[in-house]
């Protein structure tokens, strides 16, 4: 495992409520990912599902984190399996630092902030996750 989503099997999908125009009101505000966040019990299931495509069958779900391609943070479909893939967590041992589930979330949260701040645009940070966490 190398930490990234195959690009055939998980795309990646956009929130068509999020834009450049609306991230004042969704994505730049305080919390908004926790009313678009989908629950475990559907992450989870998808997981189970997804693990086979991606060779992880044997790995058990706590070495993994159903996790969206396109963040939350920056618009990402909540709900759309094109935007979920099993990524692991180095805290599990299960791929080489750098590539996981923590470092994703890193690089996440900086370009959030760079989008609110208008340093970057959504459309670029977007197009800059894919290109980092997909093969």
């Amino acid at each position: 495992m190398n930490g990234t989503a195959d690009s055939a099997c998980t795309p990646g999908a956009f929130n068509p409520d999020v834009s450049q125009d609306t991230i004042d009101t969704t994505i730049c505000v305080s919390g908004w990912t926790a009313t678009v966040r989908p629950p475990s019990s559907y992450t989870t299931a998808l997981k189970n599902q997804q693990k086979g495509e991606y060779g992880e069958a044997d790995i058990p779900n706590t070495a993994l984190e159903e996790d969206h391609l396109v963040p939350l943070e920056l618009g990402g479909a909540p709900r759309d399996p094109n935007n979920l893939w099993p990524e692991p967590r180095t805290s599990a041992g299960s791929t080489d630092p750098g590539q996981a589930a923590e470092d994703k979330d890193k690089e996440e949260n900086s370009l959030k902030r760079q989008v609110c701040a208008g340093t970057i645009s959504l459309a670029g940070a977007r197009q800059r996750m894919l290109a980092d966490w997909t093969h």
